[in-house]
């Protein structure tokens, strides 16, 4: 039995009755050809309509071709909206983190679901796509959604996991693959000098209120700051550092869960690689954390409030941490408690840190990603590597 065929509507009395009402209307005739089809269920269905039988014998060979390479798609999967797939996408998420999971809800909500969500997905193009991206980036006085390029990045990407989902049997292709993102720029990344690190964690320390009392976290703020800038943890990692996770006597931190807040509250999970990894302490950075563990139990968050309240981020940066940076004269670098980050990256690679060591410090998946990000950092070192390689030559050659 055939899997494609033209069918002959004149046999049809219905049809041959609009042909001649058409006729007497002067109007013209519905087409005579239909090509018809068995899906790869068995289900009969209609590929369209056609007034000369070649138009209809070429549809038809299309069909036919497509089934037998296993590349059909059915026509009405692509007419499912954006938004429908997105929801059906996310739910099927159980891979991921919970905070990873609310981040793409996030991301959704605010930025794929306005532009993309009503749109059937054969309706979304690559062009159209791109002049999104461009126009997450762009001022909100110029129709914008003023977007770093971090965040742009993240709403693509999310944008473009649905569609990817959607391939091949909804869509042929994915549209959002291809389309040029913005890179981050070394403008976002902050880096202190050792003086500027000492003045931020000194302010942060003798912070008062307005009452002239200490501020919540002055007791801990010295602490926190040197511990983000000289070993690169992140700020919810740092947040969810236990007591019986720091041994002072062989300088070393073990960072095996994170801080995550997920509808408003704080939940426990592995960091954001999904893998625990150990951090050098600088042996100065000793007796700063010394007060924080000694007769502590080890279950113990180092890092809390003076009533003991666990520490989060929003709050702690709004009411500390930009104080402080006013404070030791530091306003207008943009800096950030996550960018104490990039602070502790420069100095060690300025210490003499390779690749490795850095990628390691730091918790990055991968070195690509590490030279992605601080490749411009290392030192150039061609002309050392050329003079050894020169000097190996002559020695041979003597």
């Amino acid at each position: 039995m055939a899997r494609a065929w033209v069918y002959d509507r004149t046999k049809d009395k219905k049809y041959c009755e609009a042909v001649k009402k058409a006729k007497a209307a002067k109007r013209t005739p519905p087409a005579r050809w239909i090509v018809r089809y068995y899906d790869p269920a068995g289900k009969q269905k209609s590929a369209g309509t056609f007034s000369k039988k070649p138009q209809a014998e070429k549809r038809q060979s299309e069909i036919e071709a497509s089934l037998n390479e296993g590349t059909y798609r059915d026509p009405s999967e692509g007419k499912a909206t954006l938004g429908n797939l997105a929801e059906k996408w996310l739910s099927t998420r159980t891979d991921i983190r919970r905070s990873t999971w609310w981040k793409y809800r996030s991301l959704l909500d605010n930025h794929v679901l306005p532009r993309w969500g009503e749109l059937p997905l054969t309706a979304i193009q690559t062009e159209d796509v791109a002049v999104w991206v461009a126009e997450l980036q762009k001022p909100r006085d110029e129709g914008g959604t003023n977007l770093g390029a971090s965040q742009t990045r993240r709403a693509h990407g999310v944008l473009s996991m649905v569609l990817d989902w959607c391939v091949p049997r909804r869509i042929a292709v994915n549209p959002a693959k291809g389309v040029p993102l913005p890179k981050s720029s070394e403008v976002e990344h902050v880096y202190l000098d050792y003086g500027q690190v000492e003045a931020l964690a000194s302010a942060a320390s003798s912070l008062r209120t307005k009452y002239d009392q200490a501020s919540a976290s002055a007791h801990i703020n010295r602490a926190l700051i040197l511990l983000l800038a000289y070993t690169g943890m992140r700020w919810n990692e740092a947040a969810a550092l236990r007591v019986g996770k720091v041994d002072l006597v062989g300088r070393r931190i073990r960072i095996v869960t994170a801080f995550a807040e997920v509808e408003g509250r704080l939940i426990e999970q592995p960091p954001k690689t999904g893998k625990s990894r150990t951090v050098p302490v600088p042996p100065s950075l000793v007796a700063e954390l010394k007060p924080l563990i000694e007769g502590r139990p080890d279950d113990a968050l180092v890092f809390t409030s003076k009533r003991g309240a666990t520490l989060r981020l929003r709050n702690w940066r709004r009411r500390e941490f930009n104080q402080a940076v006013t404070d030791a004269g530091l306003d207008g670098m943009g800096l950030t408690p996550h960018k104490l980050r990039h602070t502790a990256a420069s100095l060690a690679i300025a210490a003499g840190a390779d690749v490795k060591v850095v990628q390691t410090m730091l918790g990055h998946a991968t070195a690509t990603m590490t030279l992605d990000r601080y490749g411009h950092l290392f030192p150039d070192r061609l002309d050392e590597v050329a003079d050894a390689m020169d000097a190996a030559r002559i020695k041979a050659a003597a």
